[in-house]
């Protein structure tokens, strides 16, 4: 057979080839842009690789970025990778100090940088140990940014066709770090190979299974773990790709939706919560949207039948990891909701298992509660820059998390194993209770977290975001003849807005400060 290499410029290559016309949209504030077929796209993409070429890129040298959700920050992540660079996704809502460490532990050199976040960059380049080249995206050719350049003027006068794909399969193609909710952010090295099959599963028809005719709303920040892997998933199906830039407002969104004809969108939960409020408040419909996909973390039951009552879309909760390209499971596209917590089945490429504390495989796999592990190949094999893998001996890369699995094969998360609570030496699992809580209609978000305990070690507090943070009593009364007496939290601390991390997750460690630090305002339960 054919030796064709799995690199993902192929994908943007096929799109421009066989959907040429097929558009790339770029908004901001939902007011579009700039449209441009995936023919367009290409050729500036690949005259970029050869501009960058021009600033000194070179095979595996990594890029970072730091932008949003935008044509330009699309056409860097050709540019980079199609070259043989390595595209690495800065996060703009971490700290400047913890920019930097990233920016000098991957040795970036060039710097692709939205012009709204030059002021946050302005913080970041004097920690930085080395000099990086920056090139301006978003923002207007003629603007005056210093030493560094606008993308336009550096197309325009150092634009050049540039071969693509020139490279072996394995090269690394993207570094993108966690999230940092349970720790020190680690980088993820994805390659070509790992990125191509992860694509590939992606498209399958019980997973994202994007098609031609679809229209897909771009709503998770490409910062995050590739954009969940869908900036190559749209070209590779000639679906048509919607931008919404930084505003993800419930305003912006529902005109892009209603605008642009979207039939898929994807995004974290609190993104379509303010999209369900924002119609809530303006009495719209949005009937040709068809179907939703959910990620980041569990997604509340009462705030499932809220988003498929108002939306009258098909909901599909989903589980990843940033060390997994990130899709682990996803609910299937074409099937009724599974049960309740569920997360869906593992497409094809993906293996799961469950183990006790000690590692060793549960003899039962299904309907027990185990420490959940994957292998395949887009699973992450070492953390970037670490001299150890992160697998056990059977190859297998234990993702913290404690999870079930039913009868018919879906996942459901049941907590993080760091954040068990311990209790006079028996253990509370936070994530059964926020499962009963959250299925209130009045709670928004809710979260447990452990308290310092003189007589029983630890404790577990009850956090709540909405309405019916106003009836503690209430809440906690859900909670008796589901878990055991002693599993209740004695403690409940309301705030106005959950304190969340980049990729939608519930920050526990901002919480667990705040709480140390007195400045969660608690009463007893």
């Amino acid at each position: 057979m054919q030796r064709f290499g799995l690199t993902v410029d192929k994908f943007l290559d096929h799109a421009a080839k066989w959907f040429g016309d097929h558009q790339v949209v770029w908004a901001e504030k939902g007011e579009v842009v700039a449209r441009t077929g995936y023919a367009g796209l290409r050729d500036r993409a690949n005259r970029l690789s050869g501009a960058l070429a021009m600033l000194g890129m070179k095979l595996g040298d990594r890029v970072g970025t730091l932008a949003w959700n935008t044509r330009d920050h699309l056409e860097v992540y050709y540019g980079v990778m199609g070259a043989g660079g390595v595209c690495h996704t800065l996060n703009p809502r971490l700290t400047p100090a913890q920019l930097a460490a990233m920016i000098d532990e991957a040795d970036d050199r060039i710097l692709a940088v939205a012009a709204d976040l030059m002021p946050l960059l302005a913080q970041v380049l004097p920690l930085c140990a080395g000099e990086c080249r920056v090139v301006v995206l978003d923002g207007d050719a003629s603007a005056d940014h210093g030493e560094a350049i606008a993308i336009e003027a550096l197309l325009a006068d150092h634009g050049a066709p540039a071969a693509w794909g020139d490279f072996a399969e394995e090269a690394p193609a993207g570094l993108c770090y966690t999230s940092g909710t349970t720790g020190r952010p680690k980088g993820v090295l994805y390659t070509h190979r790992s990125n191509y099959l992860h694509t590939l599963r992606a498209l399958q028809a019980d997973a994202v299974g994007l098609t031609a005719r679809d229209v897909l709303l771009l709503a998770v920040p490409m910062f995050h773990a590739n954009g969940w892997g869908l900036p190559f998933a749209a070209p590779a199906a000639g679906t048509k790709l919607v931008l919404p830039g930084r505003h993800l407002d419930g305003a912006s969104l529902a005109r892009l939706i209603r605008d642009e004809g979207v039939t898929v969108a994807v995004g974290v939960q609190t993104v379509w919560l303010g999209l369900v409020d924002h119609l809530d408040r303006t009495g719209e419909d949005l009937p040709g949207l068809e179907r939703v996909i959910i990620g980041g973390s569990s997604c509340p039951d009462a705030l499932l039948e809220r988003l498929r009552t108002r939306l009258g879309a098909r909901v599909q909760t989903s589980w990843g990891m940033t060390e997994l390209s990130p899709i682990g499971t996803m609910a299937p596209a074409t099937a009724p909701p599974g049960p309740s917590g569920s997360a869906g089945r593992p497409p094809v490429g993906l293996d799961l298992k469950l183990t006790d504390a000690d590692g060793r495989t549960l003899a039962e796999q299904r309907g027990t509660l185990g420490h959940l592990k994957v292998r395949g190949a887009s699973v992450l094999d070492r953390y970037y820059g670490a001299e150890e893998d992160a697998l056990d001996a059977d190859g297998y890369f234990d993702t913290g998390d404690l999870a079930t699995i039913d009868a018919a094969g879906n996942l459901s998360i049941c907590g993080r194993a760091k954040d068990l609570i311990k209790s006079g030496g028996e253990w509370i699992n936070p994530a059964e209770i926020e499962a009963i809580v959250g299925a209130h209609p009045s709670v928004r978000h809710v979260a447990v977290i452990a308290r310092p305990d003189p007589r029983w070690g630890e404790r577990p507090v009850l956090v709540i975001e909405g309405e019916a943070a106003e009836e503690p009593g209430l809440l906690l009364g859900l909670l008796r003849g589901k878990v055991a007496d002693w599993w209740i939290p004695d403690q409940v601390a309301t705030v106005g807005a959950m304190p969340l991390a980049a990729t939608g997750k519930i920050d526990k460690q901002r919480l667990r400060a705040d709480y140390a630090r007195g400045l969660l305002a608690t009463e007893p339960a």
